[in-house]
């Protein structure tokens, strides 16, 4: 950790504490800051009794933002993960896809349960090719891309295929569901 003193660099109010992270290209973001307000006390003429009842002093306000904005914080790591999302974090989890008309019904099926499990899950109903569909969710960076077809169905099982990984295998739900939940708490 590297502490520097910004000469004249400090706020019209008073002394803070910046601190700055820096992403997957190494630019550094100010994220966090901790600010004394000497002004704002005066500004709405806030007082306080100290030990002695009769005497009133000013208070210094002190500000703080730990992740600093919202939108400043999901920034930093959007170009952490680089746009893909970790799946603890990933409004993206899982899509079903499904080979034809034919394994729809299923798809909704096991999107149901995913669902019901506490993932964020879709189908693709869409009549495009099974290629366009996981070529589609590769490109919205799902970070898994589950293929049902007429095996599937019959076997009761998903084709499951992580994301920036080619190969894939067959899961019944319950491991799939039993890989799912690890996932999810391999971040804590």
């Amino acid at each position: 950790m590297l502490v520097q003193i910004n000469e004249g660099d400090g706020a019209f109010y008073g002394p803070k504490i910046d601190i700055s992270v820096s992403d997957a290209l190494n630019r550094k973001f100010q994220c966090a800051t901790l600010q004394l307000d000497f002004q704002l006390p005066e500004r709405f003429k806030l007082e306080y009794s100290a030990e002695d009842e009769a005497k009133r002093e000013k208070p210094v306000m002190i500000h703080r933002a730990i992740l600093g904005s919202v939108e400043r914080m999901f920034s930093i790591l959007l170009e952490h993960y680089k746009g893909k999302w970790p799946f603890w974090l990933s409004p993206r989890q899982a899509i079903v896809c499904p080979v034809s008309d034919k394994s729809q019904n299923y798809a909704i099926e096991v999107r149901d349960r995913i669902h019901e499990a506490g993932y964020y899950v879709d189908v693709d109903m869409t009549d495009r090719t099974i290629q366009k569909k996981v070529r589609e969710a590769q490109l919205a960076q799902y970070n898994h891309i589950l293929v049902v077809g007429e095996v599937e169905v019959n076997n009761k099982q998903v084709c499951v295929r992580a994301r920036d990984k080619a190969e894939h295998k067959t899961m019944s739900m319950d491991a799939l569901l039993q890989h799912l939940q690890a996932e999810a708490v391999a971040f804590h």
